[in-house]
């Protein structure tokens, strides 16, 4: 019950938060105020808007709020959200163009479940669309999801992957970000074996924990110190009355939030107090730059504590996928059998979530795949958030990746054969692009 308790305890403190920060927002706003002339009167009154709006955010989903896309004919498309395939813990969407010709590329974003919608890749996919047919994986708040829909973990994601893997069948490009690299790599893996002919085309690998022990980060310097009783006794609480999900055992994503701030508390505070200065200024906006990463960053959702405790056991601490020891559903996947799949691995050289190697680690665990077939590219100066969807990403690592995919893809757009043709199969490195630093906060 005390989890339950705990649970309810965190979002009346949240509530209580947003209220205070809607009092003051109020109050700051009497007409009679502005008698008093009196400069804390407007300090307050910005303090209350910021902070009644970012304790709002943090349990509201996010929208992909994606926008028109412009077509050969110069007209603008509207961009719809189709569900094609539904699961309890996840669906499986595609952003379709009505009136537009079906691009060649077909690409699955596979969402991370580490604290944050889907909606967290809005960015790609914007950057995606004019150029590819993009399906992403929707990931379900887990506080959302009854009890009586059983478990999720590590193993339930890879089968996931799976399902919507064979749903889109073998013309697929896989992109996956962060915490869904090596499971990815483990459903391409296990396809090799049990359905050969759903396997995708081509995979490329985005910062993700492969092998944590690779190089050192806070992340895995806390996995491997902290035992999994604690992990449980301390992180794990019992969804309240309030949602759908109540009874179940969650990491909740007001924990997750606070781990993520106090990963740069520094960085966040500055930030927060900047942007009161600017409310109180009349400089900030309603889709300012502060508001516009926020509205995102706080957006946190519940994960099933068998997903949580279940990566951190058996990716971190037992380093299952590293050790090619990864059993799901009672078999045991072996990496050496993925032999067509192109596999592309990206890093950023300041990603301080998963660092530079955890993720290159994938290319030793493929001995079976040529490795005419194998790609690595390191971002220089780009953090975490910048390799997927910051500067680095649009101006540098977006262009190897469609050149990655036309390689490898049985017919290649006559629009992008010339760059096809040099798509990069060995290692490259490149500059980091100009202001990149103010979209590589880490998420």
């Amino acid at each position: 019950m005390r989890y339950m308790l705990s649970y309810d305890l965190m979002e009346s403190l949240r509530n209580t938060n947003q209220w205070i920060g809607a009092t003051a927002r109020a109050f700051g706003a009497y007409p009679a105020m502005a008698m008093t002339a009196n400069p804390m009167i407007e300090w307050m009154k910005a303090w209350g808007e910021v902070t009644e709006r970012s304790f709002a955010r943090m349990v509201a989903k996010p929208d992909w709020d994606i926008p028109t896309v412009t077509t050969e004919d110069g007209r603008d498309h509207p961009v719809r959200v189709m569900k094609l395939v539904e699961r309890p813990f996840g669906d499986l969407i595609h952003f379709k163009v009505p009136g537009r010709a079906p691009r060649k590329r077909r690409v699955l974003l596979v969402a991370p479940m580490s604290g944050h919608y889907a909606t967290l890749l809005r960015k790609t996919v914007i950057s995606l669309l004019p150029d590819c047919e993009v399906f992403v994986t929707d990931w379900h708040n887990a506080r959302d999801i009854p009890v009586s829909a059983g478990k999720f973990d590590v193993e339930d994601y890879t089968l996931y992957l799976m399902e919507f893997l064979r749903h889109l069948g073998p013309d697929t490009h896989v992109i996956a970000v962060c915490q869904p690299v090596p499971l990815a790599l483990a459903a391409t893996a296990y396809l090799a074996e049990l359905d050969p002919g759903a396997q995708p085309r081509s995979l490329t690998l985005i910062g993700g924990p492969v092998d944590p022990e690779a190089n050192h980060t806070d992340v895995t310097d806390f996995g491997r110190t902290v035992t999994m009783g604690q992990l449980e006794e301390t992180m794990i609480q019992r969804v309240g009355f309030k949602y759908d999900g109540v009874g179940r055992m969650v990491y909740p994503g007001l924990l997750q939030l606070a781990s993520f701030i106090s990963m740069n508390a520094g960085t966040h505070a500055q930030a927060f107090q900047d942007q009161i200065l600017r409310v109180a200024k009349g400089e900030a906006a309603e889709h300012d730059k502060h508001n516009t990463f926020y509205d995102e960053y706080l957006a946190v959702m519940d994960m099933t504590a068998e997903f949580y405790l279940s990566t951190v056991e058996r990716i971190f601490k037992g380093r299952e996928i590293a050790r090619n020891d990864f059993v799901v559903d009672g078999h045991k996947v072996d990496f050496s059998k993925i032999t067509t799949v192109a596999v592309n691995v990206v890093e950023g050289e300041d990603d301080d979530i998963s660092a530079p190697g955890q993720c290159l680690a994938a290319l030793d665990l493929l001995t079976g795949l040529p490795q005419s077939k194998k790609a690595s590219h390191l971002e220089r100066g780009a953090g975490h958030y910048g390799i997927f969807a910051g500067k680095s990403w649009r101006n540098n690592i977006r262009p190897l990746v469609l050149d990655f995919i036309d390689a490898n893809s049985p017919e290649e757009p006559k629009t992008r054969k010339k760059r096809a043709d040099k798509a990069p199969h060995v290692d490259t490195k490149t500059a980091r692009a100009p202001g990149d630093d103010a979209e590589s906060l880490p998420i």
